[in-house]
């Protein structure tokens, strides 16, 4: 069985992860202090990193708008649906907005265009 979870959840948790790569990135300069080329080096990356979370977020806060805000049927709190299927927030209870896809199993493969 596979363990699927909230779509903007799991990019905000990616985009977490860029902000800590990239200062362990920009912490990785430290070892390499008599090389002022490799110090700068890790220091861009790292904060290459951090921006590029920051166009995550800028990207998933700008997607979550347009997302269908719905109430789970079964933890009854408002969450967000993107695609025609998602998980709740809280409790990951699939949802979908699609009626003909009602009381079928669960599977992300659904969102894609291509059959």
């Amino acid at each position: 069985m596979k363990k699927y979870s909230n779509k903007i959840n799991k990019i905000r948790s990616f985009a977490l992860a860029l902000i800590f790569i990239g200062f362990i990135v920009m912490y990785g300069a430290i070892f390499f202090r008599e090389n002022v080329v490799l110090v700068l080096i890790f220091m861009v990356l790292g904060l290459l990193c951090i921006l590029g979370s920051t166009v995550v977020y800028l990207w998933i806060g700008l997607l979550s708008t347009r997302a269908v805000q719905v109430e789970c049927p079964n933890c009854n709190k408002h969450t967000k649906v993107l695609g025609r299927v998602d998980m709740c927030m809280y409790c990951n209870e699939p949802l979908t907005l699609d009626p003909t896809l009602e009381g079928k199993e669960f599977d992300q493969s659904y969102n894609s265009k291509t059959k």
